[in-house]
Formats: C-alpha cells, structure tokens, sequence
C-alpha cells in the first residue's frame, strides 16, 4: 500500500476534474436520472460528495491542530440541509464544497502533512489514511455517475492502482459472511495482485503467499475493486476467468458502501 500522500491526492484530484465533467454538461432531467446506486440519483451522488466534503474539512483541520474530530451528532443537520437543495444546487454546490476540501489536502506544505493526527472511527489516522478515505469514497461514487451516463466506463485507472491493496480493509469491515466455508484464490492485473479468499462465518482477504491449488477467479484489478464494493452485477462484468469458483455467490458477500 502506498503511504505518502501525494499518490492520494492526485487521484482525488483527477476523480474530481472527471466528475466536474461528468456533471457540468447535464440539464436537470439528466441530475434526476437514477445513478448506479440505486436509491440515489445523479444529482443526489454530488450531493452525498458534497457534504461528504463539508463534513470531512473539520476532521483535516482538527488533525492539522491535533484536536479531536467532530461527533457524528454534527452530520444530521449538515445532511438535511443538502438533502433541501433542488437538484441544481446539489450539483453545482456538491462540486464546489468538494473543490474546497480538495484545495485544502493540496496547499498543506511537507511539515503540515506530517503533523497531521486523527483518531475516528476507531482508527488512528495520518494525512494519507485521510487521502485515502476519500479517494475510497470519492473514485467509486464518480463510478456511479459515470456508469449511469455510458455502461462502458470504469473506476479511474490512478484509483485502482491505490484501492486495490486496501481491498482486504474494506472486506474485513464491511463483508457480509454467509456461513459457506471457502477458500480460493484471487489474481488481479492491471496491477498484478494475488489474494487469498477464505468465508465462512467472517471473510478474509489477504495477500497470498503462493499457495497452488486452490480455486481460482481471474479478473482485471478494476473489477476485483467493484466487487468489493457492491459494484460487479452481471451487466458490469468484464470477462473473468473462474476455475472452481462461482462469481454469482461471491457477489452477495460485498454488499457495498
């Protein structure tokens, strides 16, 4: 996994300017049509960006100080107030709050970055695991405007390279076990990675120490990210290779973020 920072940055810099021209070209109608996560639109995605955003300017600033981050008592009123917002104003104020925030992570200086401490979420975090909350969070919702507007698109390449070594955090924390015992093998390009898959009553994914013989998935990093996080239904689905393996009851196992 890469610890500095600036990968981080970069690629929410890039996740951002893609969304912005995503979204800057379409008419309210298009902002009302239904993004890939189904219960939200076009519109309502920038929004939950949006006050993604405002929300998670206060955490960066309270690790610049080294004081502690806003309760979670703080998000309800910042959610109504952009759950109120038409469409339009979802829009255009979802991009400008998360240029804000993404301006921030930018201007910190070496010294300002190492400085920066945060424990939430029953995590302690730097200014790369603050990057990479909202690069995890940013790069696959752009997906979902992205997907919603041309059934070809994919997650950022810059993205996949980054999320895909975090894709073991994310099974850990958000899989649901099914109880079925497995224990298979998962190899990525596109970056080249190699996992071990085991479920049963709780889900591991870990970097694999070469061991043979297990069942197998093949498939492009890309997907493997969209797996993990709910995104890999059959219609998104690129050509994957499966020795043993059933993709149909791996799908139900990541419900998504």
């Amino acid at each position: 996994m890469d610890t500095s920072p600036d990968p981080w940055i970069g690629a929410l810099r890039h996740s951002h300017d893609r969304l912005q021209a995503l979204v800057e070209p379409l008419g309210q109608d298009q902002l009302g049509q239904r993004s890939y996560a189904s219960e939200w639109s076009i519109a309502q995605v920038l929004s939950h960006l949006g006050s993604g955003a405002e929300i998670f300017s206060p955490f960066l600033e309270a690790g610049l100080a080294g004081q502690d981050p806003p309760g979670r008592e703080a998000f309800g009123p910042i959610w109504d107030t952009w759950n109120a917002k038409d469409p339009q104003a979802q829009a255009a104020d979802g991009l400008r709050a998360d240029e804000a925030t993404l301006e921030r992570f930018e201007s910190l200086d070496p010294e300002q970055k190492a400085r920066v401490r945060l424990h939430m979420f029953g995590m302690d975090l730097d200014i790369t695991g603050l990057a990479r909350m909202r690069v995890s969070e940013h790069a696959v919702h752009t997906w979902d405007v992205a997907v919603a507007l041309d059934p070809s698109a994919t997650v950022a390449p810059d993205a996949v390279r980054l999320l895909i070594d975090t894709v073991g955090q994310l099974a850990a924390r958000a899989a649901r076990p099914d109880g079925k015992p497995r224990r298979l093998r998962v190899s990525t390009s596109d970056p080249e990675r190699h996992f071990i898959l085991e479920t049963g009553e709780a889900i591991n994914l870990t970097e694999s120490d070469g061991e043979e013989g297990l069942p197998e998935l093949r498939l492009p990093a890309e997907a493997f990210v969209r797996l993990v996080y709910g995104r890999l239904d059959p219609a998104h689905t690129p050509p994957v290779e499966a020795d043993g393996v059933d993709l149909d009851e791996l799908r139900p196992l990541f419900p998504g973020i």
